[in-house]
């Protein structure tokens, strides 16, 4: 996990429930109104169904999930639900904007290339899902997947939530803690997963980078650019200066940091 809500205590307590979906860790930590409720409950059985059911149409490690047969040329996108054009539209608008260092193409030995959305898949579903926690009423929520989350605070009174960002190079530690009250935090690195990254571009492993944490308004985004960042390596503070994001922190190889905006 490369975050985590780390808030203590708070009025009313924070209830939490844990679910393994995608081929990971999916928590949600609720407080205010309905912690308990059977509203909070139900709510949070729609996020779990929505997630399965994205997991049937995109997973890449299902042989028979809707992506792998549009990428076998046994459906064309027409035949497909249409989430499916909603995510390669993504992909491919994250493509250009990143100028190929996102991509939903991935290249295969013999030249041949697999479609992989995946980079997009996590971050605009756990913030699509997070629809069903905004209607609770007077109900705060922290949503992770894998360590990106999406939080919302709905009474002004309550504190922010604080999201630890793991440090890459001792995942028993964090590097910072930052409040976030409304938003998404996503980190892209080698801490977990170790270097399964490369450029599309090159085929190459970034160099001279651990970690890419974007905290934006939108997980979907706050995800993919996360990706994008880590992937530009040494680039990765200028080519986040120029996105939409609230704020940036990279964790270089050497142990050293850069945050955005630079105070």
């Amino acid at each position: 996990m490369s975050s985590t809500a780390v808030q203590g205590r708070t009025d009313g307590g924070i209830h939490r429930r844990v679910e393994h979906i995608m081929g990971m860790p999916i928590s949600l930590a609720l407080r205010g109104r309905h912690t308990a409720t059977a509203d909070g409950h139900e709510a949070w059985q729609e996020v779990i169904n929505q997630l399965r059911q994205v997991d049937q149409i995109f997973s890449t490690y299902r042989d028979d999930s809707i992506i792998n047969r549009l990428d076998r040329g046994e459906l064309l996108i027409d035949e497909c639900p249409p989430e499916v054009a909603e995510v390669l539209k993504l992909g491919r608008q994250a493509e250009r904007q990143s100028d190929g260092a996102f991509s939903i193409s991935l290249p295969l030995p013999g030249g041949r290339h697999r479609l992989d959305p995946t980079g997009v898949v996590k971050g605009w579903a756990v913030q699509r899902a997070a629809g069903f926690l905004d209607a609770l009423d007077e109900t705060d929520y922290c949503l992770s997947a894998g360590g990106d989350l999406v939080c919302h605070t709905a009474d002004p009174v309550r504190p922010a939530w604080r999201i630890g960002i793991e440090n890459p190079h001792d995942t028993m530690s964090l590097i910072a803690v930052v409040p976030i009250r409304s938003g998404a935090v996503a980190t892209s690195g080698t801490a977990r997963r170790g270097r399964h990254l490369v450029d599309p571009r090159t085929g190459q492993h970034p160099s001279g980078i651990a970690s890419a944490t974007v905290i934006a308004d939108s997980l979907t985004w706050a995800d993919i650019d996360a990706t994008a960042a880590y992937v530009q390596g040494r680039h990765a503070v200028r080519w986040l200066g120029s996105r939409p994001i609230r704020s940036a922190l990279i964790v270089w190889a050497d142990g050293t940091t850069t945050r955005l905006p630079k105070t």
